[in-house]
């Protein structure tokens, strides 16, 4: 997958002088470096990046040029990803289940950071060099995300005391993790956590090293723009409030950091009354409107680039494919006036889009333009 460089002021103007047939993503550096001095200003403690989100080469080198040094890496694949673009890296292997082999592989490239959530999974780790930080990762029934991520992973809060205790009788670091779910708009589910948190580790008799809160931190998806300093501050302050010894703060956005650096381009291939039929879906750039629903932040332009007005009313919305499950689950709201041939645009899609491209029946947005200023 090339990426290409454009001079031009817009994702508009280029689709008018181009009239691409394919799907094409727009990557903006600048958007990027905002979002990452954003995060990098306002946590209070260190930022790495989850490369799961979108481990296009661009997207690193656009952090590393940022001043993010350090990552979340869920495979010996994301290892050597971050590895060639940036040699120094700190890894952060929290993937809490691992083959033999897979635990050879972040020895090999020197992951300074473990997580675990049940104890065959930390008896697993006991080769690794006493005095490396494990941390132990915790779930509770916490709600205000946009789905769950406790279903796979996460100890309860008494197999999590017992998994800290035992990290400290195996001769590791201590430190707690969690993540409170995908796109959490408030601040709660990271101030229930960290009160948890507290308590398990006193509960353990164990002194953190560290606790990591996760990503979750929300894009805007037509919301709104979330409040980030607001869950930053709540972070800060509940942890204060909480621990005797208040351990150093990480956290691991992916969808934070990397939507805002991405624009989605797709082409209408044709107009029904109820529905428009685009050429890209679910098996492409799409993939997530599955779980997250629609997203509000796109608009129409004409093929000269310029915007489609008028009324706006709910449309079906199917990808290109052979599958009849290729359409987007929820009814879009386009202008009245769409014609085939116009390009719909959608904001914040930096986030996942590109990891989730599956090329299937040939279909999948692989092209990236990489703007020169700001989009």
């Amino acid at each position: 997958m090339g990426i290409e460089q454009t001079l031009l002021p817009s994702p508009e103007a280029w689709l008018s002088r181009r009239r691409p047939d394919d799907p094409v993503f727009f990557f903006c550096p600048v958007r990027l470096a905002q979002v990452t001095e954003r995060f990098r200003r306002g946590f209070p403690g260190l930022v790495t990046y989850a490369v799961k989100a979108n481990p296009a080469p661009e997207m690193l080198d656009g952090l590393v040029a940022a001043g993010i040094r350090a990552f979340d890496v869920a495979s010996p694949a994301e290892m050597a990803l971050v590895r060639a673009h940036c040699p120094d890296a700190v890894l952060h292997y929290h993937n809490p289940v691992r083959s033999e082999a897979e635990i050879d592989a972040g020895l090999a490239h020197g992951c300074v950071s473990w997580s675990v959530d049940r104890m065959r999974e930390l008896e697993k780790l006991s080769r690794l060099p006493k005095g490396t930080e494990i941390a132990v990762r915790l779930k509770l029934p916490v709600t205000g995300a946009a789905y769950d991520f406790g279903a796979k992973f996460g100890a309860e809060p008494r197999l999590a005391q017992e998994l800290l205790e035992r990290v400290v009788e195996m001769g590791f670091v201590p430190s707690l993790t969690f993540h409170p779910g995908t796109q959490c708009r408030t601040p709660e589910p990271w101030a229930r956590y960290i009160q948890a948190a507290a308590e398990i580790a006193r509960a353990a008799g164990v002194t953190l090293h560290r606790l990591n809160v996760g990503g979750g931190f929300p894009s805007d998806r037509g919301e709104g723009h979330p409040d980030l300093d607001a869950i930053f501050r709540t972070i800060a302050e509940t942890t204060r409030a909480a621990f005797d010894v208040p351990p150093r703060l990480v956290c691991e956005p992916g969808r934070g950091l990397c939507a805002e650096a991405f624009l989605l381009a797709l082409r209408v291939k044709a107009v029904e009354d109820a529905a428009v039929f685009l050429n890209d879906g679910i098996y492409g750039g799409m993939a997530e409107w599955r779980d997250l629903g629609p997203m509000g932040r796109l608009r129409v332009v004409t093929p000269e680039g310029l915007p489609r007005g008028g009324a706006f009313r709910g449309r079906i919305v199917f990808g290109p494919t052979c599958d009849s499950l290729d359409r987007l689950p929820d009814p879009v709201a386009l202008p009245e006036g769409i014609r085939e041939d116009d390009f719909i645009v959608f904001e914040g899609m930096g986030a996942y889009s590109r990891a989730l491209v599956t090329g299937f029946n040939g279909y999948g947005a692989r092209r990236i333009i990489r703007m020169t200023t700001a989009c």
